[in-house]
């Protein structure tokens, strides 16, 4: 029986993480302009995975692995933290922060599909439907500039590299799986990945001759720790602690929370305009997502 002591520490694990995840969309919009997106994605997770490396350091946790290991950590790092927000960066040049959010939410779909191709998942119908439930929804949320497209409109352009965003990550989940399942623990996997990840940007800056500035103002300064520290440290050790407490299925809950988060905050601070098709479009995304999720407990 739950005490109502674990309980109250449940539901503030799901709020930290929902809030958390939630507002780092719209932080992501300060990090745009002067610094190019793949100096400023470099900055992120050469900040976070040096705080995660010093945690790891001071808690005596295991940092030696094989070298096949290693090779996945950087598939890892590749798909799950650089390549995948380099595209999200760019992608929020042109959609708000919280259309960018509810993009990703068919991470969830994308993880079933994947599961099934890359991990031998068992296919079930209910999964079905509820994918199908969040593409027909992608296409509600974007229906006014679907029966308007012209070649090169910029939102549909930022719009499937956000979906190619969400994909990679949903790649990157799929490779923390099979670290998982090879031993290596989530914590020092990640670091590793979040490392890796830096070291790529890095590259990729050089290689393409990106300049190395950084914006000296509250905004992007501030809004680089909490990518770093808070949405990236602290939110996932939230939730890898509330799915300790309530298991994964449950846990996973939580993204179905916080595109709903972003938007409120983008229609706030962005002046989002919400329509019909939007509302449903979000409405079938959600009912999706919690169809497949429910899926272990039916």
């Amino acid at each position: 029986m739950t005490k109502p002591s674990d309980s109250i520490q449940n539901l503030l694990l799901y709020i930290t993480t929902i809030l958390i995840w939630g507002s780092s969309w719209l932080a992501i919009k300060f990090q745009l302009g002067y610094v190019d997106p793949m100096v400023s994605v470099a900055y992120r997770f050469i900040l976070a995975s040096g705080i995660s490396w010093l945690y790891c350091s001071l808690s005596g946790k295991l940092m030696r692995f094989g070298l096949r290991d290693h090779f996945l950590m950087f598939l890892q790092g590749t798909c799950l933290f650089s390549l995948n927000y380099l595209l999200f960066y760019i992608s929020e040049l042109t959609l708000t922060s919280g259309l960018a959010a509810v993009i990703f939410s068919t991470l969830v779909v994308m993880n079933m599909l994947n599961g099934i191709i890359f991990l031998k998942n068992r296919f079930e119908l209910r999964m079905g439907f509820g994918a199908c439930l969040g593409l027909a929804g992608i296409v509600m949320v974007f229906w006014p500039e679907i029966t308007n497209f012209e070649m090169g409109d910029k939102k549909l352009t930022a719009t499937a590299i956000a979906i190619l965003a969400t994909f990679l990550a949903s790649l990157g989940n799929i490779v923390s799986a099979k670290n998982q399942n090879n031993g290596v623990p989530v914590i020092q996997a990640n670091t590793y990945g979040m490392a890796y990840g830096a070291l790529l940007m890095l590259a990729l800056s050089f290689a393409s001759g990106k300049e190395f500035t950084i914006e000296l103002t509250a905004s992007y300064i501030g809004s680089l720790l909490f990518l770093s520290v808070f949405a990236t440290i602290f939110a996932f050790l939230s939730y890898l602690t509330l799915v300790g407490r309530v298991g994964v299925e449950r846990g996973a809950y939580a993204t179905l929370v916080f595109p709903l988060v972003a938007l409120g905050i983008s229609t706030v601070f962005e002046s989002y305009q919400w329509s019909a098709y939007a509302g449903a479009g979000v409405a079938l995304i959600l009912a999706g997502n919690l169809l497949i999720l429910r899926r272990s407990s039916s």
